[in-house]
């Protein structure tokens, strides 16, 4: 028995596995906590599933504490230690921007705030101490934070990534002085260079877990007290780790919601599929797209996150605002766009009747058909027909257009941006999106899947059973993992076999010993001498120099059309992650008798065409050619004409267009 619950901004899902079936429910997110969301989630699939508490034997769990937070700028009241001079490095930051002819675009305001960053009389360069710490500095500074009221500090001192002895000196006497403050050392959650990027992500992990630790001590109190086993929390690099290690760490967590799907598109990708596949998780507000090459998800070590730069191991998540509740609007210069702007979860698109009046991408589907009138959504939310159509029909007098040309002209723009963001991940990376099947999930992706895989010249649709719950089954198939890093800065003659394997050796020795079974999964960062930025290149644990430089040479050529055989390579860091290999669910399709069949007109390309809908759990074996609807429990998937389906054993909808 295996159960996952993942926290969105308007649903909470949870997904039972028993061995065989996937058992689903979704409610409601309580936003004052999420922890009573998450508990009335547990006990509603329980019961679906007619099992017990003590029947599950992992609980794992996705959330968005952490986003949320860092966000809506609502974590722990926070102090920077820093070496004296550098005190104001996060108000500093880099130089490049974001939207490059906007001289005065503002940044987002530094977590730390000008009264609660303090100084370290010391320094350290790359050779070692150049400045002593001062005697009695660890105690002035002790007094200090005590005095400003925080509740957490980030201790983040130049070159500590090298020689952390003077910031582990202040973060030893920090914990042992003031016991119920939190200290986030730099040398132990980011031990690697690049000034600004380690204090950032040491101040967004001292600016969040507190918060967390509240929050994940709430539910593993109730989860104990439902008979529950305690939970484990989904990290943003796609594994899980305990509740108690998720709390002393909250950067580690930030995209754990994202990181659950990704996971989920893995697995459907791997009992489905070939191994490779283009996921894009369309919720209310955003879809969220990754890639899967042979079953495994592609990862990245830097993000932005609310104009935040942290750097560390996650799930390369590529998100665009196009959801179903994205609102379509007339710009300036008369011409229709959809996005970023949503509706959210309140009031919603129009048609959900909860006082909306702005058309959105839902409101168009209902309008063509892509939903039923009588459809009722996850929450008990009915569709109102008649509101959808008076919002199309205001934004269509604007435009010059009748109602139906103005909601597939809203579908249009709202997938040309999911082809956009499909299209950066793949095409501007070097990867050829057509030797890859589009995987949608989210409760909207499935509808716009075939118009998109179209778009792409992709001729194959993996939609999942449990398409619309697809994260909270990510997080039953997940692995423990934990992950480490650390810069070397090898070349030359020092770049040799004996002293990476002793540099993995520290490394793997800093993790312990807590995962039995775990295998070392390991990412060696490179690039030429002079270079500004490094390619990661994959490696086992004593790999040869030679090979390792022939690899980058590789990556290189591939990611940029050349390679230069005369430079010389250098070996800035080894990432490291001990991985124990999680559950490995193979869910199966329905039992035959729980589809009713009907039929019903769908819009196409400007002609309304009768489609067979087939409302329920499809069982294995069940064909349909396009156009036709199949409404899951959780997601509608749409095909047009010149598309068949077949549902296969796992209970996945295996969609191909015709040439």
């Amino acid at each position: 028995m295996l159960l996952g619950v993942d926290v969105g901004g308007t649903f909470t899902d949870a997904v039972l596995f028993d061995g065989e079936r996937v058992h689903t429910a979704k409610l409601p997110t309580t936003p004052e906590d999420q922890s009573v969301g998450v508990i009335g989630a547990v006990e509603e699939v329980l019961r679906r599933a007619g099992v017990g508490a003590a029947d599950v034997e992992t609980f794992a769990h996705g959330m968005t504490v952490g986003t949320n937070a860092l966000l809506e700028e609502r974590g722990a009241r926070t102090a920077l230690i820093a070496t004296r001079g550098f005190s104001d490095l996060l108000e500093i930051g880099r130089q490049d921007r974001p939207e490059l002819y906007r001289l005065c675009a503002p940044k987002p305001a530094p977590l730390v705030e000008a009264p609660l960053r303090f100084e370290a009389a010391e320094r350290v360069g790359p050779e070692g101490v150049i400045e002593p710490l001062a005697d009695g500095e660890p105690e002035r500074l002790a007094e200090a934070v005590r005095a400003a009221g925080a509740e957490s500090v980030a201790l983040c001192l130049l070159f500590s990534y090298l020689d952390p002895s003077h910031e582990r000196r202040i973060a030893e006497h920090l914990r042992a002085a003031l016991p119920d403050l939190h200290v986030s050392a730099s040398h132990e959650v980011l031990p690697r260079f690049r000034e600004f990027e380690r204090c950032s992500t040491t101040a967004i992990d001292a600016y969040l877990s507190p918060l967390l630790g509240r929050y994940l001590g709430r539910l593993s109190e109730a989860a104990t007290a439902a008979g529950l086993p305690r939970p484990l929390v989904m990290q943003s690099s796609g594994g899980v780790a305990s509740a108690e290690e998720a709390a002393r760490a909250g950067a580690w967590s930030v995209l754990s919601g994202p990181a659950g799907g990704a996971v989920g598109a893995g697995l459907i990708a791997r009992v489905s599929g070939d191994g490779n596949a283009l996921g894009f998780d369309m919720g209310g507000t955003s879809c969220d797209i990754c890639v899967v090459e042979d079953g495994k998800v592609r990862r990245t070590d830097s993000r932005t996150i609310g104009g935040r730069s942290i750097q560390l191991p996650m799930v390369d998540v590529h998100t665009v605002g196009a959801g179903g509740g994205s609102i379509g609007w007339r710009d300036p210069g008369g011409a229709l766009r959809v996005g970023p702007r949503s509706a959210g979860a309140d009031p919603g698109p129009a048609c959900y009747g909860r006082g909306g009046v702005e058309p959105t991408v839902t409101d168009a589907n209902l309008l063509l058909g892509r939903l039923a009138a009588d459809s009722e959504l996850a929450g008990g939310v009915a569709l109102d027909l008649d509101a959808a159509r008076a919002a199309i029909s205001r934004l269509a007098a604007s435009l010059g257009l009748d109602e139906l040309e103005t909601a597939e002209g809203i579908l249009r723009v709202a997938n040309q941006e999911m082809v956009r963001a499909l299209r950066v991940v793949t095409v501007e990376r070097g990867v050829d999106p057509r030797r890859f099947a589009l995987l949608p999930f989210g409760g909207a992706g499935p509808m716009h899947a075939a118009a998109i895989a179209a778009e792409l010249d992709v001729d194959r649709v993996l939609c999942p059973r449990a398409g619309g719950v697809l994260s909270a089954l990510g997080l039953c198939a997940s692995d423990r993992r934990r992950d480490t890093a650390r810069t070397v800065m090898l070349a030359g003659a020092e770049l040799s076999a004996e002293r990476i394997a002793a540099e993995v050796e520290k490394l793997v020795a800093g993790l312990g010993d807590d995962l039995a079974g775990g295998e070392p999964e390991i990412v060696y960062g490179m690039r030429y001498a002079g270079q500004a930025f490094e390619l990661p290149v994959s490696g086992g644990v004593r790999p040869d120099p030679a090979d390792l430089a022939e690899r980058f040479a590789a990556v290189h050529e591939q990611l940029y059309g050349h390679r230069d055989p005369e430079g010389e390579v250098v070996l800035v860091d080894i990432r490291l992650a001990m991985v124990a290999p999680g559950p490995r669910p193979e869910p199966a399709a329905a039992a035959a008798g729980r589809l009713e069949r009907g039929e019903r007109l769908v819009r196409f390309d400007g002609e309304w065409l009768p489609a067979t809908v087939l409302r329920g759990e499809p069982p294995a074996g069940e064909r349909a050619t396009g156009p036709a609807v199949f409404e899951l429990p959780e997601a509608t998937l749409v095909l047009p004409p010149g598309w068949m389906a077949e549902v296969d054993g796992a209970g996945t909808i295996r969609a191909e267009r015709e040439r």
